[in-house]
């Protein structure tokens, strides 16, 4: 038997090699540009829609937490030693309860000696007022050498009221009312009671502990400092030292919760924000429940932007984005809500029902010039002007250039390669004889590396 020379072996075993490579390649080729629908990507045949009639509806999003106006962190207004809490955590109460107390003793004696001094002052101004503390009488009405007997009909002169005296004298008594009334705010201020009907969330102390009081001048969702901490917000005054607070973040001795009237606090793009008004309709997502799914309305859109880093809840800005802060109700039932739960926001700005529609893919251009490609019944396709309504989300309103039933073309993103093998394919070619036949081989892409390096060389 004849034996083949190495150098002869060497080139039949390439060229069989190549014919396989070449077989493969080409399957590749055809698996690549080929899909199951029969299309194809980059210069084949576009996918192609029908002009259909549908809801269509753009959305925004963002992210904010639970908060309800009707939370309350509630402090006394006279500070003391505590004498009764009548309430624990968990506990239901009604608007106008009474939840603890304070030893009212020293308010109570500061009431009484006001009092004194009230009733002191209104008989010194009835006193005045009748002329009875020393006044001008235009003589001495007492000289012996006068002549004048006891039995002298002339009559003694009219006592006259000092002006000066009796706004002195009135004065005295606005005070001491003054005084009163600031005595039995206090006294009443040792009494603390549920400002809104809700859940007891916290008590601050026990039986025998000292608590200080606002005195009188409200307190905010903080504490008794009357310039709180809660989150987001200041207090103001209020009555009987409590005050509410629509911060996710509410405190006091006593703080109550109620989900009634539950709004969402969040925060959304710039760009975003000028597509939002009030009374439109929104979904809120609970981030812990993405199961629950409420209804919401918006209430209001700020004209402020929330400050880099912070916001309500978890509708933080990121960086330095800008953001802007909307108010939402809760229209769905509250009761099983809690305040402070974090959740995403999606409100609708646009819907247009029963319209004609298309995939937003399949329309060109902006502003008033926008062109779909209508396909013919030849398959050819023609550029048409269509006039868009509603931008939705995944769907555009097409209020001129269409007819229901119509199909329109949906352009693919060509894939880049050369000669049309994706990322490279085939970027080595074939090597030549001795040096490395198939050198470089199927490079780039997903298929890297196939066939790779130097044929073998004998």
């Amino acid at each position: 038997m004849k034996v083949l020379p190495r150098r002869r072996r060497a080139v039949l075993i390439n060229s069989v090699l190549g014919v396989v490579v070449l077989a493969g390649a080409g399957g590749a080729y055809a698996a690549v540009h080929s899909d199951g629908s029969g299309s194809s990507a980059g210069s084949g045949t576009a996918r192609v829609a029908t002009v259909t009639r549908a809801t269509v509806l753009s959305t925004v999003s963002g992210s904010g937490s639970l908060a309800s106006p009707s939370d309350a962190g509630v402090n006394f207004t006279t500070g003391g030693t505590l004498s009764a809490v009548d309430v624990k955590p968990g506990d239901k109460v009604k608007k106008g309860q009474v939840l603890a107390k304070v030893d009212p003793t020293a308010a109570d004696e500061t009431l009484q000696e006001d009092q004194a001094s009230l009733t002191a002052a209104q008989a010194n101004l009835t006193k005045v007022e009748a002329g009875e503390l020393p006044v001008s009488t235009g003589g001495s009405g007492s000289s012996g050498g006068s002549g004048r007997g006891a039995a002298d009909p002339t009559p003694a002169p009219t006592p006259t009221v000092d002006p000066a005296q009796l706004a002195q004298a009135e004065a005295q008594l606005s005070q001491a009312q003054n005084a009163v009334d600031a005595a039995q705010r206090a006294v009443d201020g040792c009494v603390l009671k549920a400002p809104v009907a809700g859940t007891v969330a916290s008590v601050a102390g026990a039986t025998g502990d000292t608590v200080s009081g606002t005195g009188g001048n409200g307190s905010s969702a903080g504490g008794g400092s009357g310039s709180g901490s809660a989150a987001g917000s200041s207090g103001s005054g209020g009555s009987g030292g409590s005050s509410t607070t629509s911060s996710t973040t509410t405190t006091g001795f006593i703080v109550l919760t109620n989900p009634a009237g539950m709004q969402v606090k969040a925060d959304f793009s710039e760009a975003d924000s000028l597509k939002i008004k009030a009374g439109q309709t929104a979904t809120v997502t609970l981030n812990a429940e993405p199961g629950t799914v409420l209804d919401a309305k918006v209430l209001s859109i700020s004209s402020l932007p929330v400050s880099s880093g912070s916001g309500s809840g978890g509708g933080a800005s990121t960086g330095s984005a800008v953001q802007y802060a909307a108010t939402l109700a809760i229209t769905s039932d509250t009761a099983n809500l809690r305040t402070g739960l974090s959740a995403s926001i999606q409100v609708t700005t646009g819907q247009a029902d029963n319209a004609l529609s298309v995939p937003t893919a399949a329309v060109s251009g902006t502003g008033a010039n926008r062109t779909v490609l209508v396909v013919n019944p030849d398959g050819s396709a023609t550029r048409t002007n269509v006039t868009v309504g509603v931008e939705g989300d995944s769907a555009d309103q097409i209020t001129s250039g269409l007819s229901q039933g119509q199909q329109v073309q949906i352009p693919q993103v060509a894939t880049s390669g050369n000669g049309g093998f994706p990322s490279g394919a085939f970027s080595g070619g074939f090597g030549g004889g001795r040096t490395g036949g198939f050198g470089g081989g199927f490079g780039g892409g997903a298929r890297t590396g196939g066939f790779g390096g130097g044929g073998a060389r004998q």
